[in-house]
């Protein structure tokens, strides 16, 4: 029998690590992916300086989040990465792999604070009214940029949505946030429009396969022009087209939909636990960052306006 090398010893680490996560914490599958992509770079770089999961010290992690941080890496995929290092060298301190845990003392990553730059309602208006044409992709893309704004949805939840999952009749769809969690989110009269023309013969009937490669790509509300489950990058490139083509000159991404539906909202006067909900956060400080958006705005708009505020 061969010899299990270090590399493939701590490949098996992570993966165990991975379905305790997935099985005891409940974590998406894209979370999943992602901390499997972080913790293997990390084990390759312990493993080009002679080391491994179970023999690394302190000063090991610490050099290696100096070599992330000299890459040119955003602070925030820094700290994400250092997250996911915690949490898995925890996991094997607690199962016994470890007698230590060499990440205890090392300080996390700062990450400077930012505030979500939304749309403003004009320009929300052009994005959603550039999209024209009476293709089957172009159906879709109006149908997915209506839906994201009127659900505030993210992405992942977006390209994630079932036939059987959207009520048209009531307007209202079933998502699938962090942690599986499930909520049920309202849309209105123009994303209920736009989701209806999508999915009849002419829209999404034309993107159907003859053959569907995969039993989940049949029941998927949004598809490629190959028949494939909308993934998240495809879904990107749809806004930042959309982006482009109406003239909004800052990257737009998916989540900038999302912000400026919680944010055009809270101007509009709804409640900030109303708007926790829909957007599925854990806890009522996330969403009350849209809050300071909104004040932002309203002092802009003070100061522009009042004849003695800048006397």
């Amino acid at each position: 029998m061969a010899k299990v090398t270090t590399a493939e010893r701590d490949a098996e680490l992570i993966e165990e690590f991975l379905r305790w996560m997935t099985v005891e914490r409940g974590r998406a599958s894209n979370t999943i992916s992602n901390y499997r992509r972080d913790l293997l770079r990390y084990v390759t770089y312990l493993s080009e300086n002679d080391k491994s999961l179970l023999t690394c010290k302190e000063s090991d992690i610490e050099n290696y989040v100096r070599v992330l941080q000299t890459s040119g890496d955003a602070s925030a995929s820094t700290a994400r990465r250092l997250a996911a290092i915690r949490m898995a060298h925890g996991f094997l301190h607690t199962e016994g792999q470890r007698r230590d845990n060499p990440t205890v003392r090392i300080e996390g990553v700062k990450v400077p604070g930012g505030v979500p730059k939304p749309l403003s309602l004009d320009e929300v208006t052009s994005l959603l009214e550039v999209m024209t044409g009476d293709s089957a992709t172009e159906m879709r893309d109006r149908a997915l940029l209506e839906f994201l704004y009127a659900t505030g949805a993210r992405i992942s939840e977006a390209c994630d949505v079932n036939l059987d999952d959207i009520d048209l009749s009531s307007g209202v769809v079933r998502l699938f946030g962090k942690g599986s969690k499930e909520r049920v989110v309202p849309f209105g009269r123009m994303a209920q429009t736009r989701i209806r023309e999508y999915i009849g013969s002419e829209g999404r009937g034309q993107l159907e396969p003859e053959v569907w490669a995969r039993g989940t790509d049949r029941d998927a509300v949004f598809l490629t022009n190959r028949g494939r489950r909308l993934n998240r990058q495809k879904a990107w490139h749809v806004v930042r087209d959309a982006g482009v083509r109406a003239g909004i000159t800052r990257e737009l991404s998916p989540h900038v939909l999302r912000h400026s539906c919680a944010t055009h909202m809270l101007e509009h006067g709804a409640d900030l636990r109303i708007v926790q909900e829909m957007l599925g956060h854990a806890t009522i400080s996330t969403t009350q960052i849209y809050t300071k958006v909104s004040n932002d705005r309203l002092w802009a708009v003070y100061r522009d306006a009042h004849p003695r505020a800048t006397g």
